[in-house]
This record gives C-alpha cells, sequence and structure tokens, in this order.
C-alpha cells in the first residue's frame, strides 16, 4: 500500500478533459498572460471547472430559495465540495466511465454532464426528471446517459454495487482485448465509512484489483457527529491501512489544483489494472447536513468561520486571477452569466410537468409478459432436486456467457454445501464460478453492480438464515433499482437461497424466510416442490428480467419423493405465477408450498380413505401468486386450509389466507385456517423439532376438523 499527501504545488495532470454543458455561457474577452501553471490543464479548462463549480453553488441557493416558497421538501446541500468533485469529474473518460455519488454529490455529477435543469427537475420531482422521474427525494442522482446509476438514500450501500459495477469492466476489457479498463469512482462522506459495506467493499475490490476510486469527502461530521467519535483518531485513512494493494491517498479537496492530481494518479492506477485507490480528501461542510438540519446546535461559531476561510469556490477564483486566467472582472461577468443560467432553468424546471397519477405503480417490476408454459417432453429415470438445479444452472451458463456463478464455498470440486454448483468451475473457468468472500452484503451488493451492467449474475447465500446481512441490499437496493430509477436501470439478479427445517439444523439452519421477502415490492420469490418445477423455476428466474430469490428447501435436495424427469428440451422453461394442482377434489382446497406439498398430500390421501376428496394446491412462486387457480379451487369447494412450515403468525400463509377470505367471502362454507410452525425458534433436538414444524397428523387433523366443518 502506498500513501501520498498531495498539494498543489506537487501537482502532474492529466491531458483528459470534458467540456461542460453550458453551451449558454459567453467566452471570457480577457486574454490570459503566458504564465507558469501545468501544461497539462489548460486555462480553457480552468475556467470550465469553476464554471462547473459555481453552477453548483448558485443551484444550492436557488434550491435553498425555493424551498422556503414551498416548492420542494428537502434539500441537501453540496457547497464546500465543489473542488474535489469537478476535479474528479475532469479525470474520467465520460463516455466509458461510471460514478456513484452519493447526496452530497451535485458538483460532480454536473461535471459529468448533468444539466442545472436536469438537477432541478428532480429538486421539484417533476415527470422528466432523469433522475427518477420525480420519484425519489432530491439529490438521489441517478442518470443513464451519464453513466450514472441510480443512488438510494442508505449510505455505503453503493460501494459493493460500484466494486461489482467496476469488476464488470474487467469482464468487458478481457472480452475486447482492451489493454485499459474503464473506471467506477464511488462517492461517500466520511461518517459512512463506518458502514459495514465500505470495508467489504474494501476488502473485495483490493482482492480482485478492481478499477475503483474510493472517493471520501471528509467534512468532519456525520451530521452532528464528529468525525472524532465515529473513527479511531478521528482519521479516516487509517480505516485504509491494512489493505493490501490498496492505494492510499490524501488531499486538501478544497484545493482543485491538489485534487485534480489526486484523482488523476487514482483514475490512470485503476485503468491500468493497478488497482483501487482510496482517496480521502479533506473538504468543508459549508451548509447544515441537510435543510432539516440546524449546524449550529452542534458546531463553533469559530469552526464554521474557519470553514468559510476554505471556501474551494473562493480558493477557485483566486487560482484563476494568480494563474492569469481570467481577471476579477472577468469573473463577475461570467458569475453573471452563470447564475442567469440557474434562474433560467429553475423556470424552465418549474414549468415542467409533474408524473402522472397512473404511473404511481409503473415499474415495480419489468412488465414484461411471463413466457407462454408449454408442456414438456420428460425423459430419463428422474433425478433429485439439487442435480436438477445443477444442470439449470449448467444450461444456463452455457446458454449466456455473461452468467456469473459465486457466493460462498461454490467453486472448484466442493460445489457448495449442498454440491448445487458443483462441476461448474470445472466445465465453465474459475473468472465464471468462483467463492466470494464470507460476507452476504458483499455477494448481493456486487451482484447488484453486476447485473446493473447487463451480466446475469446469480449468486448463492449459503443458507437463508444468514441472508439477513445482505437484507439492506436487497430491500433497498436489488427489489428498487427499476421502479426508483423509473425503468432507467434494472438489476436481475437471481438469488438462490436454501431454506428451511426437518434435517435437524437448529436455530440457524432452519429457517423460513419468505415471509419477510414476499413483503418487499419489486422481488420475485420461487419455492419449488420437485426437481421439474425447480429446473423450470431456476432457468425462468435465470432468462428473465426481474429481481428474482430462488428459495430451495435443502431438506428435500435428496428426497425420492421430490425426484422427476426432466425435458429433453433446453429451453423449456416454467413461467412465474402459474400454481400446480397436485390432486383436485371437491371437499376442501390445501394452498401449499416447498416441504409441505408432499405431508399435504399424503393427507389427503387419509382423508380419501375417510371419504373426503381434498383438492391440493402447489403455488410454486410465492410472488406473484397464482390468484386464479386459487380462487377457482375456493369457490369450488368452499373451504380453505393454508400449510406452511414458517411461523403461524404473521406468516406468509397469513396473506393467503387473509385474501381468501376476502375474495371469497360469499363462497365460504367455514372459516379459512391456517397449519404453520409454532412460533417459536426450531431446538435442534429431534423430538423438539418435530413438535415445532408441522407434522403429517397436524395437516391431517387439521383437514380433517376443516373438512367436517
Amino acid at each position: 500500500m502506498s500513501q501520498t499527501t498531495l498539494s498543489a504545488g506537487t501537482s502532474t495532470f492529466s491531458s483528459n478533459h470534458v467540456e461542460p454543458n453550458f453551451k449558454d455561457i459567453s467566452r471570457l474577452d480577457h486574454e490570459p498572460a503566458t504564465m507558469s501553471r501545468p501544461v497539462s490543464l489548460d486555462l480553457k479548462t480552468l475556467v470550465e471547472a469553476y464554471t462547473v463549480m459555481q453552477t453548483s453553488r448558485y443551484l444550492d441557493e436557488k434550491m435553498l430559495k425555493m424551498l422556503r416558497q414551498g416548492k420542494s421538501f428537502f434539500h441537501i446541500g453540496c457547497m464546500g465540495h465543489e473542488a474535489i468533485q469537478v476535479a474528479a469529474s475532469l479525470t474520467l473518460d465520460k463516455s466509458k466511465d461510471w460514478i456513484y455519488p452519493y447526496y452530497r454529490g451535485q458538483s460532480l455529477v454536473l461535471g459529468m454532464g448533468m444539466t442545472p435543469k436536469e438537477c432541478l427537475m428532480g429538486f421539484l420531482a417533476k415527470a422528466d426528471d432523469p433522475n427518477s422521474g420525480g420519484r425519489q427525494m432530491p439529490q438521489h442522482y441517478g442518470h443513464p446517459d451519464l453513466n450514472i446509476p441510480s443512488q438510494s438514500s442508505p449510505t455505503g450501500t453503493q460501494y459493493l454495487q460500484a466494486v461489482g459495477c467496476a469488476i464488470a469492466s474487467q469482464y468487458e476489457a478481457e472480452r475486447h482485448h482492451a489493454t485499459e479498463m474503464a473506471v467506477t469512482i464511488v462517492t461517500s462522506g466520511d461518517g459512512t465509512t463506518s458502514q459495514g459495506d465500505f470495508h467489504e467493499a474494501l476488502n473485495w475490490a483490493t482482492r480482485v484489483k478492481a478499477p475503483v476510486v474510493f472517493l471520501v469527502e471528509d467534512n468532519k461530521y456525520a451530521i452532528s457527529v464528529p468525525v472524532s467519535e465515529q473513527t479511531p483518531g478521528g482519521k479516516v485513512a487509517n480505516i485504509g491501512r491494512g489493505y493490501e494493494g490498496l492505494n492510499l491517498v490524501e488531499v486538501d479537496g478544497c484545493d482543485f489544483l491538489a485534487a485534480h492530481q489526486a484523482m488523476s494518479d487514482a483514475v490512470s492506477r485503476a485503468r491500468h489494472g493497478q488497482g483501487p485507490s482510496l482517496v480521502v480528501a479533506d473538504v468543508v461542510r459549508l451548509l447544515p447536513h441537510s435543510s432539516s438540519d440546524d449546524q449550529k446546535k452542534y458546531r463553533p461559531a469559530d469552526e464554521l468561520e474557519k470553514d468559510k476561510a476554505r471556501d474551494p469556490v473562493l480558493q477557485m477564483r483566486r487560482t484563476l486571477m494568480e494563474l492569469g486566467a481570467a481577471s476579477e472582472a472577468d469573473i463577475e461577468r461570467l458569475d453573471a452569466v452563470i447564475k442567469e443560467t440557474v434562474n433560467s432553468a429553475a423556470d424552465e424546471a418549474e414549468a415542467m410537468p409533474m408524473p402522472p397519477a397512473t404511473d404511481a405503480l409503473k415499474w415495480v417490476f419489468s412488465e414484461e409478459p411471463e413466457p407462454a408454459y408449454t408442456e414438456p417432453n420428460l425423459s430419463g429415470d428422474g433425478i433429485v432436486l439439487v442435480d436438477a438445479v445443477n444442470r439449470a444452472l449448467k444450461e444456463e451458463m452455457a446458454h449466456n456467457d455473461k452468467m456469473l456463478i459465486f457466493g460462498e464455498d461454490v467453486a472448484g470440486n466442493k460445489g457448495g454445501v449442498f454440491t448445487a454448483t458443483r462441476g461448474i468451475t470445472e466445465q465453465f473457468g474459475d473468472d465464471r464460478c468462483f467463492n466470494a468472500p464470507l460476507a452476504e452484503s458483499s455477494i448481493v451488493g456486487v451482484a447488484v453492480g453486476l447485473a446493473m451492467r447487463g451480466y446475469k449474475p446469480v449468486p448463492e447465500i449459503q443458507f437463508g438464515d444468514y441472508v439477513w446481512t445482505a437484507m439492506m441490499q436487497i430491500r433497498n437496493e436489488l427489489s428498487t433499482m427499476r421502479y426508483r430509477s423509473n425503468n432507467a436501470y434494472n438489476s436481475p439478479a437471481v438469488i438462490r437461497i436454501p431454506v428451511g427445517g426437518y434435517i435437524h439444523g437448529g436455530l440457524c439452519h432452519s429457517q423460513n424466510i419468505e415471509s419477510f421477502f414476499t413483503h418487499i415490492p419489486g422481488l420475485k420469490v420461487a419455492l419449488p416442490s420437485n426437481a421439474l418445477d425447480a429446473y423450470g423455476l431456476l432457468k425462468a428466474a435465470i432468462r428473465g428480467n426481474d429481481p428474482v430469490l430462488f428459495l430451495e428447501h435443502k431438506g428435500m435436495y435428496r428426497q425420492a419423493y421430490a425426484k422427476s424427469q426432466l425435458p429433453t428440451d433446453t429451453d423449456w422453461v416454467l413461467p412465474f405465477g402459474q400454481a400446480a394442482v397436485k390432486r383436485e377434489g371437491e371437499d376442501l382446497t390445501i394452498i401449499t408450498y416447498g416441504a409441505m406439498v408432499q405431508k399435504s398430500l399424503q393427507a389427503s390421501n387419509h382423508l380419501k380413505d375417510e371419504g373426503y376428496d381434498v383438492e391440493v394446491i402447489d403455488l410454486r412462486t410465492l410472488n406473484p401468486v397464482d390468484w386464479d387457480t386459487i380462487m377457482n379451487s375456493v369457490k369450488k369447494t368452499g373451504k380453505a386450509l393454508v400449510v406452511y412450515e414458517d411461523c403461524r403468525f404473521v406468516g406468509y400463509g397469513a396473506e393467503i389466507a387473509a385474501e381468501i377470505a376476502e375474495r371469497c367471502y360469499e363462497h365460504l362454507d367455514g372459516p379459512v385456517r391456517r397449519l404453520a410452525a409454532k412460533d417459536s425458534p426450531i431446538p435442534f433436538n429431534w423430538d423438539l423439532e418435530a413438535v415445532v414444524l408441522p407434522q403429517l397428523d397436524d395437516v391431517l387433523n387439521a383437514a380433517r376438523d376443516l373438512v367436517a366443518y
């Protein structure tokens, strides 16, 4: 790990610069004299950089004024961060590089080409806002034409996604035999470095030399908490020490020339395969954390005055004059043009239409229709469920050369703890099936970034019991990417997760997680009960364009009753949202899924001997739900029993029962009942386990009571 402390006096500069997106700003009439300056930053570029910085400053001022006028409801300012952000934008190739800005990144997105009008449309939640179509709060940036993926509110989640984006650049360089890679810059404030995702991102990026630059804009406060209370020694750079291969840079982020050198060196290093950098920029926060904050309550007056003395916009003005790039009169004329540009942009943005109310529910999912169902031509002696999963994965890896499999222990001869991925590394290479760090948030976060770049990640979470550290990435990132970007971005990763009990796994190897995740809009969930369904649903998930949690009951992986023949056609898929009537009947409908299908079929056979005819429906997918099949059956039988393995209270089956009661009330001849696990953790002792989890006799007795009601 190398470390550099930069100042303007030791700068070396890249010749790469970008034209700002302000075509209506007049040229300066001042012709600067010859002077000593960095040859790779010409005078025009310096003036352009100032223009972007000052535009951002005026935008903040304008938005705060509009906020006071009641035209919007929230604002997070960039004031004090302008120099490092504009410097960063000038080091990138906008045709191929990517940025993950955090909510204080206004100058960065302006430097990448976002217009003042576009920023203001986001602030005013207008329909044509390219950031989110008015769906997200202001300063949640995203722009598909500028390689700015949709950003959300949680702090730190962007870091792992940026690593996934950077890894995609590695794959793309290899595919096209390129000697240089597209670079990803990801930013945050100092407080976010306390988040686990930040550390996990550093770990993964340095491990694979990802072309990513981590830019921490250290303004010394996480809302009101000073960095001294967040970070040991109050020094964010200390966090970077210990990651082998990480280039660590500290820079005065208010000094544009020093900031440009720092970012130029870091970007060049990443572009040429030398690995990631952590750039810690010392900046000032000249506004409260947000419009909802009052920093005078926790920051001393003399500290605020010291920060004002470091104002990067004022420093840049002095730099332009000292280098001879512009006179004070030139700058004043330019400032007037910039302010008028911002005011005009505000008028135009304010006149733009709001999103129509009819769009409120659009783009939760891709809205692409499910493929038509066809009966498969089956062959073979039948295989167990885990082997059907393995075959589906291998076929889809061959079908899509952008499909990637990763997770804990999935690579090599082991093939995961349940062997679902056995043989895949050998067949497709360790660049397409590889082991990930033992970190569930990392696995999902990186998958989000890869999927956003057009790859098809199919990672494995080793046990459903340990998915919870990835909950932030699943709930707030993976499932909302399409909706929050107004369909500009999507992230159709397929996350395979073994779940369920009946294996004597105790509290942390027996959990059922479906009730948590089916509650999340934008996430499809499958839980097959046999090998054929697992095969077809997994292939449908991988070929689909929505994020999927593919749940596999580990207690069924090798059960003989779950064996199936598989199709001869490797393109056969089982569409989501089509339940299966496993047994027809007239007296009672059992609605179930997963391991409970077999127990429900066994119970129905017992009841047949008693003279009762029970219909059994296997949901197969838990979101979407095949309501038509359920309703038609319940209307026919008049009675419904929902059987599920998870805890009874607020379990998945409770929602199914509630919907049946609401939709079929006039057709019911008895109460809608549930049979589920007890509201208890699952103990290791097998006798105690049998008390908690539903057994055949439990299903039989519940069905017998209801059918006789």
